[in-house]
């Protein structure tokens, strides 16, 4: 897969290269968004979503995790990025989320949607915009 990532990683959506046990600490122990997530549910997201996973070319070593439930046709909703600690502050997280975006655009969705509260400036650097019209959309569930 082609992408924008610093020298030394390479992206895979390769579902059985994710090192499930190191992404699910990750989101259940160090994300906000997923504090607590049971092993069990963290599964069934993954089983049913297109995953990437960010490694070290060199070792293999996975670094960074994103997740998108989309129908391939008109919607998906990008979710659960995560960049290890150790390797923030690399770039790895706006590439990422630019090779996301780039695998996704030949499905010509009409919208990919997220929710942050704290990387507005990274997702922004890869042309996500705040919603211009927020009166249209309604949440059933948390807020």
């Amino acid at each position: 897969m082609n992408n924008e990532l610093p020298d030394g990683y390479e992206l895979s959506t390769d579902p059985a290269r994710l090192d499930a046990d190191l992404v699910h600490r990750w989101l259940s122990q160090d994300a906000y968004w997923a504090l607590g997530r049971s092993r069990e549910k963290h599964e069934r997201a993954v089983a049913h979503s297109l995953n990437f996973g960010v490694y070290e070319t060199a070792t293999g070593a996975q670094v960074g995790y994103a997740r998108v439930v989309t129908d391939r046709a008109t919607f998906a909703w990008l979710c659960d990025v995560y960049v290890d600690r150790a390797a923030r502050g690399t770039g790895l997280g706006t590439a990422l989320v630019a090779a996301v975006r780039d695998h996704l655009a030949p499905y010509g969705l009409r919208r990919v949607m997220l929710a942050t509260a704290d990387a507005h400036a990274v997702y922004a650097k890869v042309g996500y915009e705040p919603l211009a019209d927020r009166e249209k959309w309604m949440l059933y569930g948390e807020q």
